[in-house]
């Protein structure tokens, strides 16, 4: 039962991560990436990693997902022609790198299944809360940083440039 519940949710996932690129209007993109962080948090629960799929249904899909659509709808990109022309202008190289990505977890999907079962951590297994939180704050303090600051700055770029373009007067 749990194999079939594990693929019920992969598929989900796929599915809307998909959905999530071919989707044209950033408001339905953003309601499929929910989805996706949805299904992402049901294979947490199968993986017995409870406090991982509550702050993945908490953090992301409740309180980043706020913000994607605050931003969204400050920006009014639902009615923005620019934005097809530069999605259509990339389709192809999303195509191929889709694919290139698709192929890529296949294989490590088979090899994973040739290598046999892993290895239990069982440290992880019984306190998955205190494991988490050192290994954020310890050894992965770093790239947690630097990708929260990576993050600011690309959305305070995605306002300036916006509201450079809106300020214009238009030809």
């Amino acid at each position: 039962m749990e194999t079939v519940v594990f693929f019920l949710l992969a598929g989900a996932a796929v599915a809307s991560a998909l959905l999530l690129v071919l989707f044209r209007n950033p408001v339905y993109s953003a309601l499929s990436l929910v989805a996706t962080l949805f299904c992402v948090a049901g294979l947490f629960v199968l993986l017995q990693a409870h406090f991982l799929a509550a702050v993945q249904v908490i953090v992301y899909a409740g309180a980043i997902m706020v913000l994607f659509l605050f931003v969204i709808m400050l920006l009014n990109l639902g009615a923005s022609k620019s934005l097809e022309v530069v999605t259509g202008r990339y389709r192809g190289f999303a195509v191929i790198l889709l694919s290139t990505m698709l192929v890529a977890f296949l294989g490590l999907t088979s090899l994973r299944q040739i290598g046999g079962t892993p290895v239990p951590n069982e440290e992880l297994a019984t306190n998955n809360i205190p494991y988490i939180g050192k290994l954020l704050y310890t050894d992965f303090l770093l790239p947690f940083e630097v990708a929260s600051m990576i993050l600011l700055v690309a959305l305070i770029g995605v306002v300036v440039l916006v509201k450079r373009e809106n300020a214009q007067p238009a030809e």
